[in-house]
């Protein structure tokens, strides 16, 4: 009877451990699965807070290129500048090292002038460190070598030698003035006759930049946004346009009838509606209207003449310039373009912030509900 007993109690005892172990485990389990739900929460509270805050925002941190004292340019070139026809150039030219600048006039310069001097070389120091700049930004997109008919986002863009541009190339900001566009061809930049870069969605051709590897060659009629810096030599053929630069390291810039405008960058305020090629209204054939175009900086007495207008040194001001067009763009939150779509807008971030927190306090109150009740 004892003996009974005794095994009936070692049961029951037994039986209760065995409860209270199950019970254990199962309160484990529940208080994993609790942390598991609400790590799993917080990492979805901090992506969508992170994604959202991300969007739309990504060519804003990419920095430009600083052109520092490079910027007032519109010309600069270390060996010689020869200009044939009646260009003009709204901005400085500066030659670094050489002391031939010729064909000015019957070439137009708005800004100073300045040969083998301080401002020159400083220039060209800083053109040599924004061409390295340019040359090492990474991550790189690979493209083909012919740009067109191409509708390209802010970003570093790179050929497997050579570059080119035949037709119409389009760059698209997404809404932002701050885009950032850089090609980096290894080799040459040749742009066909009358090819073209359209610019839309808030890009600019002050946050263009053309790194090029040996020299570049701008073709009858074309018209190019963007800085160009070349290793060696650079040479507008008959009537090409650039807004921007034309800057070259260690050989010469030649002209013909050309009209180049150094870019200025937009503030948000002046943004406006569609895009187009950025046009200039150039008057490249020697009659020119009447206008005032200042001097940035006092130059070294260099005389330049403008056609039909009076003869003064580069620190004066010039009248009868060409004026360039801005080439407006679209809005954020515009209608589609045709080329690259609807302008991009940034998301309602503190509803989906929001959202995400509601998520992540119902699924810890679920499971605590669930551990409570077992």
């Amino acid at each position: 009877m004892k003996s009974s007993i005794m095994h009936k109690a070692t049961v029951e005892l037994s039986s209760s451990q065995s409860r209270s172990a199950k019970v254990r485990l199962r309160r484990k389990h529940i208080q994993r699965r609790s942390v598991g739900v609400a790590m799993v929460a917080g990492s979805l509270v901090s992506t969508i807070a992170l994604a959202a805050s991300g969007i739309g925002t990504a060519s804003a941190a990419t920095p430009t290129i600083d052109l520092a004292n490079a910027a007032p340019f519109a010309v600069l070139a270390a060996t010689t500048i020869t200009n044939t026809g009646s260009s003009v150039i709204h901005g400085d030219i500066g030659l670094a090292a050489g002391t031939s600048v010729t064909g000015f006039p019957p070439g137009t310069v708005t800004g100073g002038t300045f040969v083998a001097d301080s401002n020159a070389t400083t220039a060209h120091t800083n053109l040599t460190a924004a061409y390295l700049d340019a040359a090492a930004r990474t991550p790189v997109t690979t493209i083909s070598a012919d740009l067109g008919g191409s509708t390209l986002t802010p970003g570093n863009y790179q050929p497997t030698s050579s570059l080119s541009l035949t037709g119409a190339l389009t760059l698209n900001g997404g809404g932002d003035l701050n885009s950032i566009f850089i090609f980096q061809a290894g080799s040459t930049l040749t742009t066909a006759g009358a090819s073209s870069v359209v610019l839309e969605n808030g890009a600019q051709a002050c946050h263009v930049f053309w790194q090029v590897g040996s020299s570049a060659t701008l073709g009858t009629s074309s018209d190019l946004s963007g800085t160009v810096m070349a290793l060696t030599s650079i040479t507008l053929t008959t009537g090409a346009t650039v807004q921007g630069r034309v800057l070259a390291r260690d050989g010469a810039v030649t002209l013909d009838s050309n009209v180049i405008t150094v870019s200025t960058c937009a503030a948000s305020a002046s943004v406006d509606t569609v895009a187009t090629t950025s046009t200039l209204a150039a008057s490249a054939g020697g009659t020119s209207s009447t206008g005032s175009v200042a001097g940035p900086s006092s130059g070294t007495g260099v005389t330049t003449t403008v056609p039909g207008a009076t003869t003064g040194t580069s620190t004066g001001t010039s009248t009868g310039a060409a004026t360039p067009t801005t080439a407006p763009v679209i809005p954020i939150g515009a209608p589609g373009t045709g080329f690259g779509g609807t302008a991009g807008s940034r998301p309602p971030l503190l509803p989906l912030t929001l959202g995400a927190l509601v998520l992540a306090v119902t699924f810890t109150l679920l499971a605590r509900r669930a551990r409570l009740r077992r």
